[in-house]
């Protein structure tokens, strides 16, 4: 072994000058993302008169901390805030819930027609939402559940993106989990609770988060289900503040504001199990 080998190499100025743009790329793109979210918050402290007005700063003339106030009391917001996070948590967590099962059920027990089934199952990806509230909307009627919390939680909690998601993180583990598990006298159930959840933390963190999000941003089902507005939602709740005399601005984006919090809080403490499941390859599979 010579000298020459064992020196150490010098760093190539490409490389160097390649992750340099490439940071600079990234803050970019971060930036315009942040934006909105920075105009948003801008927009909540301004005077509403000033929102759309030419020529005034970035806050405004004045900063209005009242907008807050008049966002939490021209309407029954705070009722409207634990409508929208009871229905997500238990929408997200009944979809978890049936996904994991569905997706067990699809890797680990061999019946016939199980890959039709499947297919037919992922199919049901393509339907738009739209195509679904009228009958979804007369099941409900039918079964006396209409302006109720079953009626915002139960029809979209069983979407087949979630299993189709954690089926793939199955596919790449191991038998031998499970069989270890059966000699030590566990059946399926706890076989599935003890050993394989656990280890399904990370496209679990991902399946909980995407169906929290649909659940809180669902605009569209919540304005048919729902005729009382005890019951309703926060996008239901933002859209008062839309009327014949116009759009109260300021304390609109004190409410967006306020509404974000809860979904970003929730992304950045599932932070690590999300990129987890994005670096995992969690679309990949046998």
């Amino acid at each position: 072994m010579t000298a020459e080998s064992i020196a150490p190499r010098p760093r190539r100025s490409g490389s160097r000058a390649g992750r340099t743009v490439s940071r600079v790329l990234i803050c970019i793109v971060g930036l315009v993302f942040v934006f909105p979210f920075v105009w948003m918050i801008a927009t909540s402290l301004k005077p509403t008169d000033e929102v759309f007005a030419s020529g005034t700063s970035f806050l405004g003339s004045r900063i209005e901390w009242s907008n807050y106030v008049t966002a939490w009391t021209a309407i029954p917001f705070a009722r409207i805030l634990v409508n929208s996070f009871l229905i997500a948590l238990v929408g997200a967590g009944i979809t978890v819930t049936v996904s994991v099962l569905s997706a067990y059920a699809f890797t680990r027990f061999a019946f016939r027609g199980r890959a039709a089934l499947f297919g037919a199952f992922l199919a049901t990806m393509v339907l738009p939402q739209e195509v679904l509230i009228i009958p979804l909307y007369l099941m409900m009627q039918k079964l006396g559940l209409v302006n109720s919390y079953p009626a915002l939680i139960l029809p979209f909690a069983f979407g087949a993106f979630g299993t189709f998601l954690i089926r793939q993180f199955l596919l790449g583990l191991p038998a031998d989990y499970e069989e270890a598990a059966k000699i030590d006298g566990a059946g399926r159930l706890r076989t599935l609770v003890s050993v394989i959840v656990p280890l399904l933390r990370a496209p679990i963190a991902v399946v909980f988060v995407f169906a929290f999000i649909e659940y809180w941003a669902s605009f569209l089902w919540p304005l048919i289900i729902v005729n009382d507005t005890w019951m309703a939602t926060v996008p239901i709740g933002l859209q008062m503040f839309s009327g014949e005399r116009g759009t109260d601005w300021g304390p609109l984006m004190a409410a967006v504001t306020l509404v974000v919090l809860p979904s970003l809080l929730i992304v950045v403490l599932l932070q690590k199990q999300l990129q987890q499941g994005v670096s995992m390859g969690g679309f990949g599979g046998r």
